[in-house]
């Protein structure tokens, strides 16, 4: 099954962060800490171009995404798939998720010479534990 249920839909609403696994041109891992939204379009993550993950991305689309409830480890879900990286609108989700993690309507580190850009989840797998997937 490659769609959220009702409860990883509101789990994902939650403001815990998420572990992205994308490819370096080595093919060895590269992780990094993200914030995660949802929509109806999915799941998606923020980054910024000149970045490492957007390259890795633009290479090799495949990337893996975990989200552990900070109060119950056995509380999680993984999203693997295939990004497609979305310029429009990604300034915009960026502040969203500014007002969901900090608290702040305006993200605070935009850095000069950095583009927002949306990275968009395609999944070909979800799997969770404690959110009633089967």
């Amino acid at each position: 099954m490659t769609e959220l249920t009702a409860a990883e839909r509101a789990f994902l609403e939650s403001p815990f962060v998420g572990v992205v696994t994308d490819l370096r041109p080595d093919g060895s891992p590269h992780s990094t800490v993200v914030w995660v939204d949802v929509d109806d379009d999915g799941v998606s993550f923020n980054t910024a171009r000149p970045r490492a993950k957007p390259r890795h991305l633009d290479a090799d689309p495949r990337v893996s995404l975990t989200v552990v409830d900070p109060g119950d480890p056995y509380r999680w879900m993984t999203v693997e798939g295939r990004a497609t990286l979305v310029d429009e609108g990604a300034n915009d989700q960026i502040d969203r998720l500014s007002a969901k993690y900090t608290g702040r309507e305006r993200y605070a580190s935009h850095r000069e010479g950095e583009t927002r850009v949306t990275a968009r989840i395609a999944p070909t797998r979800i799997e969770s534990r404690g959110l009633g997937r089967s």
